[in-house]
This record gives structure tokens, sequence and C-alpha cells, in this order.
């Protein structure tokens, strides 16, 4: 990846932390977590992954977040200095979302022991 896209990406990625964790009124998106910014290689799209507790609907929260897309972008405009501001695509991160089991899901794999002792019976 670009050195210059890596540091568009951070700044994004720091930017919509701040602003969804602090300073937007939705209370629908209080507890979403910012965990990964990609940026096409045109810089027109950003695809941002936020992590969502399993106390929260995943759903809603999406659509809140789609919703308050030209406010986002609009403030990363007037933070950033960068030519052009990506297009903003809000998806949950499902690594996050199944951290424990695909652990022990890896940890399985690399001992060799394709199922769960549970159900071998």
């Amino acid at each position: 990846m670009d050195h210059r896209i890596e540091r568009i990406t951070e700044a994004i990625r720091e930017e919509l932390s701040e602003m969804i964790g602090y300073e937007m009124a939705d209370p629908r998106v209080g507890s979403a977590i910012v965990t990964e910014v990609q940026i096409s290689p045109d810089k027109r799209h950003a695809m941002v992954r936020v992590r969502i507790p399993e106390n929260s609907d995943t759903k809603a929260v999406l659509e809140a977040l789609a919703h308050a897309r030209n406010f986002l972008r609009r403030q990363l405009a007037t933070r950033l200095t960068v030519y052009r501001i990506p297009e903003l695509h809000f998806e949950a991160d499902v690594a996050s979302e199944l951290g424990g089991k695909m652990e022990h899901l890896l940890k399985r794999i690399r001992k060799g022991r394709p199922r769960d002792p549970e159900r071998a019976g």
C-alpha cells in the first residue's frame, strides 16, 4: 500500500473514531468503535469497519451511520487537508464479533484437531 494512502487511512480512522464516539448525538452509534478503514486505490471510496457490541442492534447502528454519512464526510473535510474526502461506506466488523470463537478455531487447526471433543462422542 502506498505510504500516502496509509497516512490518509489512519487519519480518517482516528477522526471518525473521535466523531462517532464523542460528537454524534445519535444514541444508536454511541457504542460503535471504528476498527479499520480501507481506501480504494483511486481514493474515492472508503470502507469503514465498525465493531458493534453484542447488546446493540447491528442493523440500527449501520443505518444510523449511513444516515450520518454526509455529516461525517463534511466534518472530515474541515479537519483533514486532503484533496478529496472519500465516500464513506460502513460495515460491521465480523472478525471482532467472532473474536473468541475464531481464536478457538485457529488453535484447533494448529493442533490438527478438526472437531470439538464434545461432539466426538
